[in-house]
């Protein structure tokens, strides 16, 4: 199996186009690079680079493997400077967005307890679900969820957030339970307007890979999820949610998921930051505490 070492030492390569900067960049000589790119070749079967004394050129292998893989030295570094430090002494004021859910099931006590654990640390949380802007309004961290567009930002995956349909026990039995996605046209389907791809365009999967988004109809909607839950709970329709909401009421029974081998809609949570190149220790450390507090909830999402 190839070494990550070999892997980064190729991407330093590419990056330099030259094998002579990066053995100088590493401290090794420039036959010790040419033979670890070469051990890493006869490893996967193939050629990486065409190699001239003009130039260093990929091949389509060696462009698929460096584009896949350009980032894992940043990742890997990431990774070590996220616990470097960590026992130090954490103080002064984090400025926090998360979105209302979040923050409400989960993130309030979650943040809570990091200043308890940091006495000289103090969390001003703020619950908004729009996009906040970072610098504009003097946030050191914010926790969202789906795509992120503003590429001077830095996003962290924290965990994925799997939603599922679902309906209330009295409106299934008068309505009937529908047993596929097209059925839900001949329901009351709540829509939820913060969704990009409109309130009532409900994701859906096949084959257990292929996802697919079909037009479903309602009489309701709102940027609100707690909303959404409250009106599926008075038996007026049947709604996409986060897991995380409706946990509870469907232990109850209040709530029964339905079409769950269809529901394909997976949101990731991502921490972000202003783009630095590397934050702050109290910021890493806030993230890592979050990141343990979904993890340790896993089930609920």
């Amino acid at each position: 199996m190839p070494q990550i070492d070999d892997l980064v030492l190729f991407t330093q390569v590419i990056e330099h186009a030259s094998f002579s900067k990066v053995a100088e960049l590493n401290k090794i000589t420039k036959s010790v690079v040419s033979k670890r790119i070469s051990k890493l070749e006869n490893q996967l079967g193939v050629q990486l680079i065409y190699r001239t004394t003009r130039k260093l050129t990929l091949t389509e292998p060696g462009s698929i493997l460096y584009h896949r893989s350009k980032d894992i030295n940043q990742v890997a570094q990431s990774a070590f400077d996220a616990i470097t430090g960590y026992s130090e002494a954490l103080s002064g004021n984090i400025r926090v967005s998360v979105p209302t859910i979040s923050g409400e099931l989960l993130l309030a006590e979650a943040l809570s307890d990091f200043c308890q654990k940091h006495p000289g640390l103090t969390v001003e949380m703020s619950m908004d679900n729009h996009f906040v802007d970072l610098v504009a309004q003097n946030y050191d961290l914010v926790i969202r969820t789906g795509y992120l567009e503003d590429s001077s930002l830095i996003a962290r995956h924290i965990f994925n957030s799997r939603w599922v349909i679902c309906a209330s026990t009295d409106y299934l039995e008068k309505n009937g339970i529908p047993e596929t996605p097209k059925a839900l046209q001949h329901h009351n389907c709540l829509g939820y307007t913060q969704q990009s791809t409109g309130p009532f365009d409900w994701l859906f999967i096949r084959n257990n890979t292929e996802t697919y988004t079909l037009k479903v109809n309602g009489n309701f909607s709102s940027d609100n999820a707690v909303a959404l839950r409250k009106a599926t709970l008075a038996n007026n329709g049947i709604a996409y949610l986060p897991t995380c909401l409706v946990f509870d009421d469907l232990k109850s029974g209040k709530l029964i998921e339905v079409l769950p081998e269809h529901s394909g809609k997976v949101v990731g949570i991502y921490a972000v930051y202003p783009y630095t190149k590397k934050p702050s220790k109290r910021i890493q450390a806030l993230i890592e505490h979050i990141r343990d507090r979904y993890i340790t909830m896993k089930e609920r999402f």
